[in-house]
Order: C-alpha cells, then structure tokens, then sequence
C-alpha cells in the first residue's frame, strides 16, 4: 500500500483560515443559520472545488463535496462533519473533521491511487444547538431522523426550520430525499473534547460507542412577589425550586459515580421571570442534558429527572408545569469492521491508541442508522471544547488525518469486492 503522504501543513493552514470566520465580537462563533456560516460554507465550497470536488446542497442542507472512483461501484465512501459552532466554542470542534476529509480528497487527487469508491466529503447542517432547539439537522435528515414537526420548530423570528433549510440553500425537495441508503462506510475525525488521550499520552482514540443525549424542557411556575414585604414562610420561588432541582439532580449523579452504564446530565441553561433584584422569582425555565450509551439508562433516568423535579416543586410549593422531552438522539455503536481499519491504520503508523466511548454526540450517531460508521478522536489540550480556548496541535492534528486516510483506503480496497 501506497504510503499515505498528507500535506499537514495544508490541512493545518485550511482548519485556521475557516476558523478565522467567526463573529468578530465573540471568537470563535460561527452558528448554523448564521450569516458567518453562510460565508464558511461558501470557503468551504470553493475550496472543495479546488481540489476537484463537484459541490452540492441537499435536501437536508448538508454540503457534499463528491470526486468520482476508479470503477462504477453504486456505493460511497463518505467522510465529513460539521463546521458550525456553539457560541464562543472554538476553532477544532466540528471544523477539524471537515478539513480532514477536504485534506484526503485534495491527497488522493494529486496522485495517491485512487479509491475505487466515489468519495463525499460533507459538512453536515447544525450538528451543535440553533435557533431551532435542534441538533444534528443535517445527519438526521441524511438518517431519516427528520420529521415533520421538526421541521415545523419555529426559531424566534418565527421562522420554521423548513423554510431555513430553503433559507441555506436545500431547495424545494422534500426533506426525505436527503434519506442516503449508499454509503458503504461513513468515517468522521473530532477533537476527543475531553482529557483522556492527552492524560494517557496517545495519539488516537478508536470510538466504540457514542453516547445518546435527551434534553429536556423543566418549568416551575410560582408567584412573583415582593422581595421586601412577602415572608419566607408564603414564598412561592420558582428560583428556589430550580435550585433545589439542579442540587438533588447533582447528587443523584453522585451516587452513581463510576459505576455502569455510563450516565451524566447537566443543568447549563436557566431562564427566570421577571428576573429583577427586588422581585422573588414568579418562573424557572431549565434545560437538562442527560447522556448515556446504554437507551434502558437514558428513559430510568428521564424517570428520574421528572421525579426529582416534581420532589424540588412540592418542597418550595410551587408547581412543576412542564416536563418534556424536547430532543432525543439513541445511543449509537460504531461498526466493528470500521474500527478494526482504524487501529491497523494507527499501527502501522506507529501510533499509540487506545478504544475510547463518546460522551459528546456527533452526525455519525446518526448516520450509524443508515451505514456502518466509525470515529476517530485526537487529543483535546486541558481536555477543553466548546470553549474558545480549545486547542489541538498541528501535529497531533496530522497523525489523525494520516491515520483516517490510510484507514479509508484501506477499507475502500476491501469493500465491495466480488466473491467467486
């Protein structure tokens, strides 16, 4: 096999140029829907160009980058991720994955052998939260996860999503149309985004599995009042029951620590009213992210929310009128075959690797439901993401991209041969 020969310096000089298109007050931002990532994916696509991609939006608003294979084969090898952000999230999240498959397309194209397979490198549409309260726009839609009160979600302007598809390019095509049963294999490099590879010194992580993540609407209505003249004992605080909430919810979490399966939640998002320093708290508004790969954990736990909320209400007597799910996305497992070409890729590149479980979600998540899916981790410096001091070096960047290279051709030398 050929040696994979990336040019780390390119796809280093690409990550940074994407992520210098950000929000100017608050670096590093580039939300789906946004005008800034409008502006990236319009570099994106000349740049997919550039290295001989032919360029598309589809139903779903993903953008794919195809260069044809050797041979007539009806199936595709697909590698991408996403290039939006959370706000002041950073330069790799998303973005590194991207620039990958960008930097193997640009690789084969200039004189590695080529893959039999077609290769489509995608940019999948608001992996991360939008204005819409929903994840993974683009992979779900590529998945048949999509449906139609999805796409009737408002944003605040009033805006469903359905029309911001159209808004970014989707066209007029119903959404299933983006609904993929060609992929042969899918493959996505991210940033771990947490200490593991950088605590155990090695250069690769193999996932295995990706967490599913539930978030969930909570409200505790109680009743505004004075904040000098209403007594402790006639207080109706919805703050108070909020805290209480997030507290026992910690707790919980606690007394479980370390044991299996795998379950974490976090309460990182509350709204109060009328949210003045004279007037006791009349509503709460929360999210919770609760994650775990095994889907029994994920509903005993959605239980569990529900009852530690309507506990946290009764204690502060106000009342719990709201607790919902809001979005749900299964635990996924990554395809074992996938897996087994990205450790012989690190080996015989000499890297030190190690199987690694996601508890951050991604579009492969998704397209797992579709085609057999694999993803690689590099190492997160402090372990930091969705933090605009995240930061990965060039180097360990390159042994990534290297290892996903070799991997996909690897397998699109294996995939879909004929059998006497």
């Amino acid at each position: 096999m050929v040696e994979a020969r990336i040019n780390e310096s390119r796809c280093w000089g690409w990550l940074m140029q994407l992520a210098e298109l950000t929000d100017p007050e608050r670096p590093w931002t580039r939300r789906a829907f946004s005008d800034r990532h409008a502006e990236g994916r319009q570099w994106l696509a000349a740049r997919m160009r550039e290295v001989g991609l032919t360029t598309s939006i589809d139903a779903a608003g993903n953008l794919i980058g195809r260069l044809p294979g050797s041979e007539p084969l009806p199936r595709t090898v697909m590698v991408g991720s996403h290039s939006d952000t959370v706000a002041g999230g950073g330069r790799f999240d998303g973005i590194a994955g991207v620039i990958a498959g960008l930097e193997i397309a640009a690789t084969l194209k200039e004189g590695a052998t080529r893959l039999r397979h077609p290769l489509e490198v995608v940019d999948f549409l608001a992996e991360e939260p939008n204005e819409f309260g929903l994840s993974c726009i683009g992979s779900r839609g590529m998945a048949g996860a999509l449906d139609e009160s999805m796409l009737a979600r408002t944003n605040p302007a009033g805006v469903s999503l359905r029309e911001g598809l159209v808004a970014v390019g989707a066209g007029t095509a119903p959404h299933d149309a983006a609904i993929r049963h060609d992929i042969a294999g899918f493959f996505e490099l991210h940033i771990e985004q947490g200490p593991v590879l950088e605590q155990e010194q090695r250069d690769v992580g193999i996932v295995t599995h990706i967490v599913g993540i539930r978030r969930l609407a909570v409200i505790f209505e109680g009743q505004a009042s004075h904040a000098g003249t209403t007594p402790l004992g006639l207080r109706r605080d919805a703050l108070v029951a909020s805290a209480r909430f997030v507290m026992d919810l910690r707790q919980s979490l606690e007394d479980i620590r370390d044991r299996q399966p795998f379950v974490i939640a976090t309460v990182g998002e509350i709204h109060i009213a009328p949210n003045a320093p004279n007037v006791i708290p009349g509503q709460a508004k929360l999210t919770v992210d609760l994650r775990s790969d095994n889907a029994a954990a994920l509903g005993a736990w959605t239980d569990r929310v529900r009852a530690l909320a309507g506990a946290a209400a009764a204690a502060a007597n106000v009342r719990l009128s709201e607790c919902r799910v809001l979005s749900a996305s299964e635990p996924a497992a990554c395809a074992p075959d996938l897996a087994i070409q990205l450790r012989a890729a690190a080996e015989e590149l000499g890297l030190k690797q190690r199987d690694i479980v996601s508890g951050a979600g991604h579009d492969a998540a998704f397209l797992a439901r579709v085609a057999p899916s694999a993803m690689l981790f590099v190492p997160s410096r402090g372990g930091l993401s969705h933090s605009a001091e995240e930061w990965t070096e060039p180097a360990e960047l390159g042994k990534g991209v290297a290892t996903l290279f070799r991997a996909v051709r690897r397998f699109d030398s294996e995939c879909d041969r004929a059998r006497d």
